[in-house]
Order: C-alpha cells, then sequence, then structure tokens
C-alpha cells in the first residue's frame, strides 16, 4: 500500500521539476518562447487550487477513492500534454495535470497517518520526504536525458506505466473503512479559496501585478468570512486555533523558501560563475538533495524512538539559518565542491523540519480532520516554495541588472538569513505534546 502511494507521489514530484530543464526545448518546438513560464504556472495553480479541496473532500468520502480519481486525471493530462501540439494545449493540460497532482501528496501522506500510530509516523513520513528530495533531483536530470535522446514528450508519457502500477497496487492493497455521515459541501468557499489561491500564485509568479495585489487580499478576507459562517467549511478554521497549526504553517512556508534558494540558485552559481555544464551542477546539487533526505529518515525514526519531536524544527531552523549564511560568502574564488558543501548544511536543516513539523500537526488534531490540516501544510510548504522563487528571483535580477550575478546571488542568501531566523523563532514556540499510540484505522479491516 505505501509503495503504491508513493509511487504516485513520486510522479506528481518528478512532473513539477522534469519540465524545468525540457522547457527551452518545448517552447522552441512549439513556437512561443515568450509564454513557455505558463507551462510551469499552470500546473502551480491547478495543484494549489485543488490541495485543501482533495483534504477536505478525503475526509467526507474516503481517501481511496479520491485518490485513484486524482491519479488517473493526472495520467489522463499526462498523456494529453505529450501530445500537445500548441502551447495553449500543453498549459490547458498543464492545468489539469496540476489539479490531479494536488491530491496525490496530501492524499498519500493523509492515508499513511491514518492506519499507523503519530508514535511511529515519524519513520514513515521520513520515507515519504526522503523519496520526494530524491524525486525533486531525478526530474531536471531525467528531463535533460529525455530532451538529448529521445524527445520532451516522454516527459509526460513516463507517467503512464509508473501510474498504472500505482493504481493496481492501491486497488489491491489500501484497504480503509469509510462510513458516510450527513454533511454538507461549502462550494462558495472552495470558490472563494480556489479564486485567493490562484491570486496569490500568479501574483507571485508574475512580479506583484498591480490589480492581482489589490483583488487577492480582498478575496481572502471573503473566504475567511465564509468560512466563519459555514456548516462544513473546507478548511476548518478551528483548526488555527491551536497554538501548533498555526506555527506548523509559518514553518512550512519558511522552510518550502528556503528549499527553493537552494535548489534554483546554486545552479546558478555553478553554471554562470564556475562555467560548469548543467550535468556538472546536477551533481553537484546531489549532496543538497541527499542531506535532505537523510535528515528527514534520521529526525523521524529518532522521534519513533524517542516520542519528542519538537527538538528537531529548531534544531532544523539554526541549522538552515547557517547554511544560507555560508551561501553570502560565495564568490568568484569559491571552489564548486565547498559551493555543495555549503548547500548540504542548508539540506541538513530542510530535512530535520519539514516531515516532523507535519507529523506534529498530524498528532495535534482529531482524526477527522487528517486530510484537511496535512493539505493546509502541505498547501503552505508549496506557496513558500512558489513564494519564495518570485522574491529571490525579483532580488537577483535587481542586483545583478546594476551590479554582477555573485554580488546577486549574495544578496539572494543575505535576504534568506532572516527567513531562516523566523523559522527558529517558529520553532521556538511548537508545543510538544505526547504522541497517539492508536490509530483511525488499520489496513487490515474492510475496504472501502
Amino acid at each position: 500500500m505505501f509503495v503504491g502511494l508513493q509511487i504516485g507521489m513520486i510522479v506528481s514530484t518528478l512532473d513539477g521539476t522534469i519540465v524545468a530543464t525540457a522547457l527551452p526545448t518545448i517552447a522552441r518546438d512549439l513556437g512561443s518562447e515568450h509564454q513557455r513560464a505558463w507551462v510551469v504556472t499552470a500546473f502551480m495553480l491547478g495543484q494549489v487550487a485543488s490541495m485543501p479541496l482533495y483534504g477536505k473532500l478525503g475526509d467526507l468520502y474516503g481517501r481511496k477513492k479520491l485518490y485513484l480519481f486524482a491519479i488517473t486525471l493526472f495520467t489522463a493530462a499526462s498523456m494529453l500534454c505529450g501530445a500537445a501540439q500548441n502551447l495553449p494545449q500543453l498549459v490547458a493540460s498543464r492545468a489539469l495535470q496540476g489539479i490531479g497532482a494536488g491530491g496525490l501528496g496530501v492524499l498519500a501522506m493523509a492515508v499513511v497517518a491514518d492506519i499507523v500510530p503519530t508514535r511511529s509516523l515519524g519513520r514513515w513520513l521520513g520515507y515519504q520526504g526522503a523519496l520526494f528530495a530524491v524525486a525533486s533531483l531525478i526530474g531536471p536530470l531525467a528531463g535533460g536525458i529525455f530532451v538529448d535522446q529521445l524527445s520532451w514528450r516522454w516527459a509526460f508519457f513516463i507517467n503512464l506505466p509508473l501510474a498504472l502500477v500505482s493504481i493496481v497496487m492501491v486497488v489491491l492493497a489500501l484497504q480503509l473503512p469509510y462510513q458516510r455521515i450527513p454533511h454538507s459541501i461549502d462550494y462558495p468557499g472552495a470558490a472563494l479559496l480556489t479564486a485567493a489561491l490562484v491570486g496569490i500564485v500568479l501574483f507571485a509568479s508574475l512580479h506583484g501585478q498591480l490589480a492581482l495585489g489589490i483583488v487577492t487580499p480582498v478575496l481572502i478576507v471573503l473566504f475567511f468570512l465564509r468560512e466563519r459562517r459555514a456548516r462544513e467549511p473546507i478548511v476548518p478554521l478551528h483548526l488555527f486555533r491551536s497554538s501548533i497549526s498555526r506555527v506548523t504553517a509559518g514553518i512550512n512556508f519558511t522552510s518550502g523558501a528556503l528549499f527553493t534558494s537552494g535548489i534554483f540558485f546554486l545552479p546558478v552559481f555553478w553554471q554562470q560563475v564556475a562555467d560548469l555544464s548543467p550535468t556538472e551542477s546536477g551533481l553537484l546539487l546531489i549532496p543538497f538533495m541527499f542531506t535532505t533526505a537523510g535528515a528527514t529518515l534520521v529526525a523521524g525514526r529518532t522521534v519513533e524512538r524517542t516520542g519528542r519531536y519538537r527538538v528537531w524544527p529548531i534544531v532544523g531552523g539554526v541549522i538552515m539559518t547557517a547554511g544560507v549564511s555560508l551561501l553570502t560568502t560565495l564568490d568568484t574564488s569559491t571552489a564548486p565542491a565547498l559551493a555543495s558543501l555549503y548547500g548540504a548544511v542548508l539540506g541538513i536543516g530542510v530535512g530535520c523540519v519539514m516531515q516532523t513539523s507535519l507529523l506534529a500537526l498530524q498528532n495535534s488534531v482529531e482524526f477527522r480532520d487528517i486530510g484537511a490540516a496535512t493539505s493546509s501544510a502541505l498547501l503552505c510548504r508549496i506557496l513558500g516554495s512558489t513564494i519564495g522563487v518570485a522574491a529571490w528571483s525579483a532580488i537577483y535580477e535587481a542586483i545583478r541588472d546594476t551590479d554582477d550575478v555573485v554580488t546577486a546571488l549574495r544578496g539572494v542568501y543575505l535576504a534568506a538569513i532572516p527567513v531562516g531566523v523566523a523559522a527558529t523563532v517558529l520553532a521556538l514556540r511548537l508545543e510538544e505534546r505526547t504522541l497517539r499510540e492508536e490509530t483511525q484505522f488499520t489496513s487490515e479491516t474492510a475496504p472501502i
């Protein structure tokens, strides 16, 4: 069951990054160089808009059905992406693909939380985090291979066999009980949330257009006003009465932003300052991803053994801050291997933070809110990544236009230091609670 779910999560992560390497070739083949950013933005829009809905609907209707719907939609949209003959077709298909991808990670993590006691959850979330880190690294490398050896279309077609394996394994192995209870769906709240999230992503991606900057806050306010009155809110606001929910939201946002400062801007140093090839740059990024995965696994196993999680986000916040501080020292004389080592320090901090903060949140909420809580944490992480990339890019471009690449990179990492400090301060406020020994379901119970 776990393997089947993780294959689904891996293909969604891969497709979020695999296009990065193939994008220049895609844009050239389809004749739309100036609009190529929409290939990435459309996927992100579909993903962030659908994540909270999957979390809530999974709580209401059962996660297995929702997962199978999500991976089927993702796979069908992948085939449409691979067959696209022009950029508008590809962008529309990528939006559908993002809607499918929005459910894969959320539902996989929520299902594991359903059947694994929180005391043992750290190990399994550690496995998930490690797979996410590895998939994030493999994506750009695989994209390069497909472009060089086959066709960029295989970046999408490769999802079909993997998704079919996931579907078969989940159908056969995932058995969860589901009891339908009377409920109502907050359609106005869902529409307002979707519009607000789309506004946030577009505002970040389009570098702060004024109209979006005015409309988006209004949508956010209207959404919260609606959720206060809704009988069955899409995002239960009572979750955020808990300090753990508020703190972990901030931790996931800041760690997501710091993660992107490494994965997107270390290659800039290697390629534009050290004059290395994209392949060499990808290889030097391996320590960053390896330490992220390794720290995630170590933290998860230690939490399982000791029953204590609070120390890990604190330690992670300190190490993330140290990592970006080291990266501010990059200059033309810095050896590429040393920059890779600094990135590895940042990776250790990210690995300590991400999954342990999610575990703390899942342990603090009632079983009926597991899906909504999980989706809110992952949404904060993705929004942190999205807004982080936009902010770092804006700083980089502004400084580079008046100076040079090295100074611009220093500016990015100097700006990242306060974000690391904020993550540490938030982690210090995280409450330690006894980890649950009981589960909502067991994997041997009757099927849905």
